[in-house]
């Protein structure tokens, strides 16, 4: 079976760090680029972060640099987001996929397997 579990989400206040986490099933991590993308309240999903397979190249939006980092640990087939002085715009649906290739990309449509999503909520 091909699944993605996401984890650690919850409510936070604004200011604080949160990890959340995403686990393969099988090693399916291996030889694919993994990212994290985010739906708040009335808005659509949109690109927040992604590695390639190896993990030595990074993608985040402007808007997380500085304050959001992504990595993977192979061994454990997880890839982490680390969202640190967190806002309430933060607050959203959190959803890891799997890109049918290992190279970095923003296009949702590129990803073939998407976790069933977590929710993260900050608070003023």
């Amino acid at each position: 079976q091909v699944a993605l579990e996401e984890s650690g989400g919850g409510v936070s206040q604004a200011g604080d760090s949160l990890n959340v986490s995403c686990a393969g099933a099988d090693h399916m991590f291996r030889i694919r680029a993994i990212a994290w993308f985010r739906q708040a309240p009335g808005k659509e999903r949109a690109f927040v972060a992604g590695i390639n397979w190896q993990g030595t190249v990074t993608d985040l939006v402007d808007s997380m640099k500085g304050r959001f980092s992504i990595s993977r640990d192979h061994a454990t087939d997880t890839v982490y987001l680390q969202m640190n002085n967190l806002k309430p715009e933060d607050t959203a649906i959190y959803y890891c996929a799997r890109k049918s290739n290992g190279a970095v990309g923003r296009d949702a449509d590129a990803y073939e397997y998407w976790g069933q999503g977590i929710r993260v909520t900050v608070s003023s």
